[in-house]
């Protein structure tokens, strides 16, 4: 894309040569797949998304078509063709398909929309692709190339505003948001995965409309969310979402952390403190986005507000935020129904991210690393990368000394690992050897000496079997 130097005609030419060597990698395949509904007089045309990666030379192997054949027309045609082939999407004139590594979708001409009381698009098939096109969200995704000859379509200059790195609408704001008001949603996710602006109008509509994405499914909201979220600049589209009003229909949470300042009691910007957070914990990912880490570093102080003190020193307190913080992010993420694992493990970050800090500046024993890692169990990982994270002071002593401070926790950990079972930390007697000891059957008190059993492994680290049996022996003699 052109930087601030460039004018809109070279950019424009740059993009076009781009997108004619993206589309000759996959004209086999479109080609043939065009003339197949040629031969039975119906019209094929890649558009879209599709379009708009191939301008923006990032066309992968989904490819999105559309075309005047009824779903049943385009079962027809593509089966015979495909090497797989489905229809869960039919209801809404969509057919899947597999063909040599690429995943197709052909949509019918069509266009959605809701009305005041309904969650779910009406969907009717359009005529022609000129009446597909203006019911997309924006132009950039508002543009065609007819196939097999290749003539491109742009009857509302997506292409111009590509090249501005520019959102707009193909009618108004208005009637577009009116027709599906997720689509305000996807102005956000766009602006973070493209780093485009948004054009004044539209955010002017979003401001307007934001109420309206109240009759919106919540899955479909969650899923919109999760794409901004995993963008390359989240950051961008979270700012869009509470400028706009809309944060306050689908995280209220985020916009809440923008604390009122207090020239008597100065604290960190909440709500900028935690974009940060959630773009430095993108920093330390290293096999792709995580989604778990990127919602945790973005929630991680939602419990601040309700727990703000001003203390008499003039300080401000936050005290038990964490806890509190953990038990809204369960709530807010089963509205927008995350599934549980998830749930549980956003939580759980949440609820940790204050550990380390909790033991101060002092050298951690032994024991207190092993709970530690078994608090943390499976996102241990994770909870490193978060608690790094959330370290923004500009103190640049202050923030290499709580670096250092953390090295030397995850090197305790690693020397602890090398002498223990840390990951799978258990009792030195199992439940069967529990019973024996004791002389007692399955029941309550077996559970009991377990977790008197665990706690003797965290504080004192692995111990014979002789010595955990006469410890079992002393605990129960004052259970009688």
């Amino acid at each position: 894309m052109p930087n601030a130097n460039e004018d809109i005609p070279t950019a424009l030419n740059q993009v076009q040569q781009r997108a004619v060597t993206q589309l000759l990698r996959v004209a086999p395949v479109a080609d043939d797949l065009a003339c197949r509904f040629q031969d039975a007089g119906f019209s094929l045309a890649l558009v879209g998304g599709s379009v708009r990666d191939a301008l923006l030379g990032r066309l992968g192997n989904d490819l999105d078509f559309t075309t005047d054949a009824r779903p049943e027309d385009v079962l027809k045609i593509i089966r015979p063709w495909a090497d797989s082939v489905w229809d869960v999407g039919i209801a809404f004139g969509t057919v899947g398909a597999q063909k040599d590594g690429y995943q197709i979708e052909v949509t019918t001409y069509r266009s959605e929309a809701y009305d005041r009381t309904s969650r779910k698009p009406e969907v009717s098939y359009g005529e022609s692709i000129e009446e597909d096109l203006v019911r997309r969200d924006f132009t950039v995704n508002a543009m065609a190339v007819a196939l097999p000859e290749k003539e491109f379509i742009d009857p509302h200059n997506g292409l111009e505003d590509l090249a501005a790195r520019l959102l707009r609408t193909p009618g108004t704001p208005e009637e577009s948001f009116s027709d599906d008001p997720l689509r305000m949603m996807r102005a956000a996710r766009f602006a973070a995965q493209l780093d485009f602006e948004v054009a004044p109008e539209v955010v002017s509509a979003m401001k307007d409309m934001a109420d309206r994405l109240e009759i919106v499914s919540a899955e479909r909201v969650r899923e919109e969310l999760n794409k901004l979220i995993l963008s390359a600049h989240p950051r961008k589209g979270l700012a869009l979402l509470v400028d706009s009003g809309l944060a306050e229909q689908v995280i209220p949470e985020l916009p809440a952390l923008r604390l009122e300042s207090d020239e008597h009691h100065r604290h960190k910007d909440v709500y900028e403190h935690s974009l940060t957070v959630l773009e430095q914990a993108i920093d330390l990912e290293e096999n792709g986005p995580d989604l778990v880490l990127r919602l945790a570093a973005l929630l991680h102080d939602i419990g601040k507000p309700r727990t703000r003190r001003f203390e008499k020193d003039g300080r401000v307190s936050f005290h038990h935020h964490e806890v509190v913080g953990a038990k809204m992010t369960k709530k807010r993420m089963t509205a927008l129904k995350y599934s549980n694992e998830m749930i549980k493990d956003v939580s759980r970050l949440v609820e940790l991210h204050l550990r380390f800090h909790g033991y101060g500046a002092g050298e951690w024993t032994d024991s207190a690393v092993r709970r530690y890692v078994r608090d943390a169990g499976p996102l241990l990982t994770r909870l490193h990368k978060l608690t790094r994270s959330d370290c923004t002071t500009r103190n640049k002593r202050k923030a290499s000394a709580l670096s250092h401070a953390y090295d030397g926790l995850e090197a305790r950990i690693d020397q602890l690992k090398e002498q223990e079972e840390l990951d799978s930390i258990r009792p030195d007697l199992n439940g069967n050897q529990i019973q024996e000891v004791l002389g007692v059957g399955p029941g309550p008190v077996i559970g009991q000496a377990y977790a008197f059993l665990l706690e003797l492994r965290l504080e004192n680290g692995p111990m014979d079997q002789g010595a955990a049996i006469a410890a079992l022996k002393e605990w129960w003699a004052t259970q009688e």
